[in-house]
């Protein structure tokens, strides 16, 4: 019996040896002069025990023999053409149809594809590598590519068969990338990767390029068109292209998913909404039986947010993760929103529905490490693919995770492209990349032996520095005018400058000095307060070297944290009041807000990732004041350009007094890009009101009291100034006018000058003047 394959060519495929199976599997054109033309189709078929070539042209159909081994089959056919063929299958008593993937040789990828991603350039690479939809020859399916360059085989594994890594081997490209066309499969289909390295050892991993994934545990990756969702939002992103997020007020509700509510009851649904009995509560509140999905949070937390007056959301990650104790910090499916909320069509219909009412949509970005999974990037292809084989670049032993090697051009390509990609697909407006300093420092969390200095001998991570330079000026070179905010806890020099002043080229820093100072300082008892005053005062002397985020963030009230609420001194009037002094003052620096969710209404527990916010809170007078404070104070913020938009130049902040150690008492002036337009905060930290206080101002007239943070409405003392005072021509504090205040206990005062006041005072004087100029020239003839 002739044969045109040797016994090792078939033992290579049988076994999953070939890096290429197009070069045996298919059809081949047989170069014989002699005779007509004439095909050899080959294929193995592990569960077949008969199989015929049906041939589209002659529509005859050709029985194949074994060649070599009872499943590898092949037959030779006389045509001219051959394409589009089937093959017919008996397997026990059963028959199918299927056609062959190894007859559709097209690429995706090309080579300029291949070249870019080598050289870490590829910025849509998202589009060729993972799993798309695609039709070859009239024939649809998914074509698969995957980077695995160390791997010695990759094979696809689904039901389409059965989970056997034999049917399905993919070939090897240059630049090691492995790609396969399977047909008659499509969106909906659930797969995952069989990588065997060269010694055997087989993994099956997740797609890191798939875009959805199985529901946890399971982590299979999920074939997904995400080109089909219509979106409404073009007003929105024209508008984004246009913004200045430094000139522009920016207050973010930070928000985890998946513990913010629970699946709705109608006790917690009315309670959101204001509207219940308080005595109707669940007596298992946080007994919720499964997540609210995508479509139901974004009819429950958008009109939450946006009636507490956000103006972004902030979600802590995302991405694909297998823990639900990790907040999503440990990130298995970059490419992947998480399924535990619903489909990435879901979360497009978030974040469309946030943008229709007018909210930004920031996601935390997780480029710092990665979890050891097994189907995640770890140990990816059999090597350390995309982390550092040395452990002491490449372990953090504290949280026991994987570093990325921001050395190696297609892991750079892998992480830029993925911030371009939820920014493209996703119409995101922002990232919070977590765990910047982590990622700056080669000894960050190691003792001395345990870090590899680099090349200059220093501790500084130059390739992790040139990365995120790298990211950030593609990233607004693709989307002006989104957000990338680094949490950086160091002294890392401009973090916030542009790349080309030689920055990481973030547009905000989180402003991690100020949220320990504040903290220390609000915890202690008001007593103390007067030995502490630079816990206050301190970030203004270096607030202009960075453009500042002040976050009060889930860190801050997890871990025996305590709450805010949990952490204020006295007794329960002065907790809330220190909370309102202490929120009132934030909102008044310069710098744009984050706070997290449950802060807003004084949340007593710790925040548990578990359960749900203690939304029964609500039902008491204590905490809806509290959230109507915080609803008015954005209202407030958002409607003075004093408040933001100066935030980052020296001449939007000027002390008034910040030297009044003995009663706790700062006061400061904020200005708007209209130098006329300026407001004063003047800030009492102890429970002693002061009858008599006086503080200097900039101009004469009426100053009105804008906001009182110890309003009765607020569950305050209800001690103020009438709705303003008028100035005195009396110089104080270096400043030409001043005002006498009460101030109110733990609170804060915003003033503003009432210039429709002044400029009628002034119409009064110069009426007056003339009346006194006339009678007297009526004088001489009276």
């Amino acid at each position: 019996m002739t044969t045109t394959i040797s016994p090792e060519q078939v033992h290579q495929i049988v076994n999953n040896l070939h890096h290429d199976p197009f070069e045996v599997l298919g059809c081949h054109l047989l170069d014989n002069k002699s005779t007509p033309t004439q095909w050899v189709v080959r294929a193995y078929l592990p569960q077949a025990t008969a199989a015929w070539v049906l041939c589209p042209t002659e529509r005859q159909e050709y029985e194949m023999r074994s060649v070599h081994h009872p499943h590898f089959f092949e037959c030779i056919i006389e045509t001219p053409q051959l394409n589009n063929y089937q093959l017919r299958l008996k397997e026990g008593e059963n028959e199918r149809f299927i056609y062959d993937p190894y007859a559709f040789a097209s690429p995706n990828l090309t080579d300029f594809d291949l070249h870019l991603f080598a050289e870490g350039n590829h910025h849509r690479i998202y589009e060729k590598l993972g799993a798309h939809p695609d039709e070859v020859e009239g024939v649809k399916g998914v074509y698969f590519a995957l980077w695995a360059p160390n791997a010695r085989n990759v094979s696809i594994l689904g039901d389409f068969n059965q989970w056997d890594g034999r049917l399905h081997q993919m070939r090897k490209r240059l630049n090691n990338v492995w790609e396969l066309f399977i047909p008659e499969i499509g969106v909906g289909t659930c797969y995952k990767y069989e990588v065997k390295n060269w010694e055997g050892h087989i993994y099956q991993k997740s797609d890191p390029y798939g875009f959805y994934q199985e529901v946890r545990p399971n982590f299979g990756s999920i074939v997904t068109d995400l080109d089909t969702y219509q979106w409404h939002d073009a007003d929105w992103m024209q508008k984004r292209r246009q913004s200045q997020p430094l000139n522009d007020p920016i207050s973010i509700y930070e928000v985890h998913l998946g513990s913010w509510l629970h699946a709705s009851s109608e006790e917690k649904t009315s309670l959101l909404n204001g509207e219940s009995d308080p005595v109707i509560v669940s007596e298992e509140w946080n007994t919720g039986a499964r997540f609210l999905s995508y479509y139901e949070l974004a009819h429950k937390l958008i009109p939450y947010v946006k009636e507490l007056g956000y103006t972004h959301l902030e979600l802590l990650p995302i991405a694909e993760h297998p823990f639900d104790g990790s907040w999503g910090y440990q990130v298995t499916g970059y490419y992947a929103p998480t399924s535990r909320y619903g489909t990435p069509e879901d979360f497009m219909y978030f974040v469309d529905q946030c943008h229709q009412n007018g909210l930004g949509v920031i996601i935390d970005w997780v480029p710092a490490h990665f979890p050891k999974d097994a189907h995640g990037l770890a140990y990816f292809d059999g090597t350390h693919l995309y982390e550092h084989a040395d452990p002491r670049k490449g372990e953090h032993k504290e949280w026991g995770t994987l570093i990325f090697n921001y050395d190696r051009n297609e892991v750079r390509n892998f992480l830029v492209a993925n911030v371009l990609f939820w920014f493209d697909k996703y119409h995101i407006d922002g990232i919070r990349v977590d765990a910047v300093a982590s990622m700056l420092y080669l000894d960050y969390a190691r003792k001395e032996g345990e870090w590899i200095p680099n090349q200059y001998g220093g501790r500084e991570n130059l390739e992790a520095a040139d990365f995120l330079r790298q990211m950030n000026t593609i990233l607004y070179s693709y989307f002006p005018g989104v957000l990338s905010i680094a949490e950086e806890s160091t002294d890392w020099p401009m973090v916030s400058w542009p790349t080309y002043a030689g920055g990481l080229g973030f547009n905000f820093k989180w402003n991690m000095g100020w949220m320990h100072d504040i903290l220390d300082y609000f915890s202690m008892d008001p007593w103390f307060r007067q030995f502490h005053q630079n816990n206050v005062t301190f970030s203004m002397w270096y607030h202009h070297n960075e453009n500042f985020m002040l976050a009060l963030s889930h860190d801050e009230v997890v871990h025996g944290k305590s709450s805010i609420l949990g952490k204020m001194p006295g007794d329960e009037w002065q907790k809330y009041a220190n909370v309102r002094a202490l929120f009132t003052y934030m909102f008044a620096h310069p710098g744009k807000k984050t706070m997290f969710m449950g802060m807003e209404f004084g949340q007593w527990g710790e925040w548990n990732v578990w359960g749900d916010l203690e939304w029964n809170l609500l039902q008491y007078e204590p905490h809806q004041q509290l959230k109507q404070f915080f609803t008015e104070l954005n209202a407030l913020y958002q409607s003075e350009p004093a408040f933001y938009e100066r935030d980052f130049e020296q001449e939007g902040f000027h002390w008034i007094d910040c030297n009044d150690t003995s009663h706790s008492v700062v006061s400061f002036i904020r200005r708007a890009k209209n130098p006329n337009d300026f407001i004063i905060a003047v800030c009492n930290f102890t429970p002693q009101p002061h009858s008599h206080y006086r503080i200097g101002v900039p101009e004469a007239g009426f100053y009105t009291e804008l906001f009182n943070s110890d309003a009765k409405k607020y569950g305050g003392s209800n001690l103020g100034n009438l709705g303003g005072k008028y100035t005195d021509e009396w110089t104080f504090h270096n400043l030409p006018y001043s005002v006498d205040l009460c101030l109110p206990p733990l609170a804060v005062l915003i003033l503003k000058l009432n210039r429709t006041k002044l400029n009628s005072i002034l119409t009064l004087d110069i009426h007056s003047s003339e009346l006194e100029d006339d009678s007297l020239s009526l004088k001489p003839n009276s």
